[in-house]
């Protein structure tokens, strides 16, 4: 089936990524933990990035996880525990009870976090020093947490949070937040800035890609994101030469910055001004997880922490100013992260093919519904758009076949002008259009399905529903299927089940036309296990299930007749001819 330059292309292809992996794990990882170590033993570097005119310039760094000594409150919900912490004044930790983590344990939100959710941080050289001396007073009754902070000046802060009702279903993860700054001395004050945490994500388990640990905001209709590789210094790759140092704060200025968040894979956190014409500077900082790194291989695992930054503003004796925001924490739901309104939904991060990856989702979610299996749901979608496209395929299947019919002349050609390229494409060109026939006809499925694919692919990547999932040896959807390790490295069965039936699927398939063309389409399996192979099993279930389709339709068609090449009959424009005119005139 393959030609002797094809087969030396895979297998330096294979090569080069079995290469690229092992340098990567050997060269550049040694390098950042070197790094890593000298900025914990030295004082931090001061910035030296040039940034973009929008973008301020800062180099604090957050301080070490606080020691959490001060009183605790827990509050329940149906659907979470909320564990609030005097003196920081904040939600320490979230636990969801519907959602599992590591090791089968009720999974938890902002747990590592430097900054509780909703507390303030201030500039302190260059750190970022949580604020604290806050007092706790809680109602039960009404579900509301109230922390107060008084300063000698006469200032007080105040923030109230109120917790949602139980079975409350529209709003069951989300939080009031009320800040007041009240100056009740005899003097003016200037309130300096705050920043205001949204709370920090980190990845539920140690293969999460780290580019799924993000930070998001909206402003003007469009949402920005991050993930926490943008603090690591820039490198170019085998060289290792460095191209920017590592930076060790995000700070963003936009006007009516709505909201911000924090991510992980299929969670978020994500503080909503209500007052958004209010905020215009927003905040990110990454942070080690001390957790992940015992289970894998010493790598560094990094958390996302974020929010606003306050603006400072003047205080007279006797006034005060509310900032008023909601907190939604929970599981990446776009429905109802949609009903939140705001475009919250975005946080899904679908990208540029959206509109694809929103339809899949309402309809695999459909599709569960009436077959109570996502794994079945997926294979069923996955039929009923093979189906839509079979017109489609049937016509590739035609127009290849028409290629190879016309393959010994167009190798007639390639010999008669092999020393001529440009002629020899156009007397290609002139016969295909002597025959009708298009070179790229047989590509058009492929092409088709790209916007399809790559719409599971973002998709399949951060909506929650396939967390736990199983089907037949996978024990969860939303991760790859792993059943083996070779020398360290992941056998995912999967994925490579799915690469077989891509090299069957070629092998039934019509040849001819360019060859240069053929050995692309031979890359096409080794590209597909690229994307799909430490990915959700998901994504190989679908292109598996439309692979399987696609041979069993060339086993129904392969017999059908071969179409004939005939030359396009072109007509005559009508006119009046010379006769005909001459007849006329006498």
């Amino acid at each position: 089936m393959f030609d002797r330059t094809t087969w030396i292309a895979i297998t330096l292809s294979i090569a080069g990524l079995v290469g690229w992996q092992w340098y990567y794990t050997h060269s550049v990882l040694p390098i950042m933990e070197a790094e890593r170590k000298t900025q914990v033993s030295e004082k931090p570097l001061e910035e030296t990035t040039s940034e973009k005119p929008s973008q301020l310039v800062s180099s604090p760094v957050i301080e070490n996880i606080p020691q959490w000594s001060a009183r605790q409150e827990t509050f329940d919900t149906a659907r979470a525990e909320y564990l609030f912490s005097d003196n920081t004044g904040g939600i320490q930790t979230i636990t969801l009870f519907l959602h599992l983590g590591e090791q089968a344990h009720s999974l938890q939100l902002n747990n590592l976090s430097p900054m509780p959710i909703g507390a303030l941080g201030e500039k302190s050289g260059d750190h970022i020093k949580t604020v604290t001396g806050f007092v706790m007073n809680t109602e039960k009754a009404t579900r509301k947490v109230s922390f107060k902070r008084n300063e000698p000046n006469g200032l007080i802060i105040t923030k109230n949070f109120r917790l949602p009702e139980s079975g409350s279903s529209s709003n069951e993860y989300s939080i009031e937040l009320e800040l007041i700054f009240e100056n009740k001395g005899t003097t003016p004050l200037d309130v300096p800035s705050y920043f205001l945490s949204c709370g920090g994500a980190t990845p539920v388990h140690a293969t999460d890609a780290p580019t799924y640990t993000r930070f998001d905001w909206f402003s003007k209709e469009k949402m920005t994101t991050i993930d926490v590789n943008w603090f690591s210094a820039g490198m170019i790759p085998i060289l290792g030469i460095e191209t920017h140092s590592a930076r060790p704060l995000y700070e963003m200025r936009n006007s009516d910055v709505t909201w911000t968040a924090v991510t992980s894979q299929y969670f978020c956190t994500i503080l909503t001004a209500k007052e958004k014409d209010l905020h215009s500077v927003v905040w990110a900082a990454r942070f080690e997880d001390p957790l992940i790194p015992k289970t894998s291989k010493n790598k560094i695992i990094y958390g996302m922490e974020g929010g606003f930054v306050l603006e400072p503003h003047h205080l007279d004796p006797g006034t005060s100013i509310r900032r008023n925001y909601s907190v939604f924490a929970g599981p990446k739901d776009f429905g109802a992260l949609e009903k939140l309104g705001n475009h919250q939904q975005s946080v899904m991060n679908f990208g540029t093919f959206h509109l694809v990856s929103e339809f899949l989702l309402w309809a695999m979610n459909h599709l569960k519904t009436l077959l109570g299996n996502y794994a079945a749901a997926i294979i069923v979608l996955t039929l009923l758009i093979k189906f839509m496209l079979w017109p489609i395929q049937n016509k590739a299947t035609s127009s290849m076949k028409q290629m190879q019919l016309l393959s010994p002349r167009m190798t007639e050609l390639r010999t008669k002008y092999k020393d001529n390229p440009t002629k020899m494409n156009e007397e290609l060109m002139k016969l295909y259009k002597q025959y009708g026939v298009n070179p790229f006809g047989g590509c058009l499925p492929m092409l088709v399905q790209i916007p399809i694919f790559f719409g599971f692919y973002s998709m399949l990547g951060t909506a929650i529903e396939l967390r736990n999932s199983h089907f037949l040896w996978i024990h969860d959807l939303s991760q790859p299927d792993t059943i083996a390790h070779l020398f360290h490295y992941p056998i995912n069965l999967l994925p490579i089940i799915m690469a077989g039936t891509m090299l069957w699927q070629m092998s039934l398939s019509p040849r001819g036309g360019d060859p240069a063309q053929q050995r692309v389409m031979y890359f096409m399996p080794l590209i597909f296990v690229f994307f799909c192979y430490n990915f959700a099993s998901a994504l190989a279930l679908y292109w598996t299930t439309q692979n399987l389709f696609s041979i069993g339709q060339l086993y129904f068609t392969r017999n059908a007749p071969l179409p004939a090449l005939k030359e396009p009959t072109t007509k005559k424009k009508r006119g009046f001819s010379n006769s005909k005119f001459r007849k006329t005139k006498r």
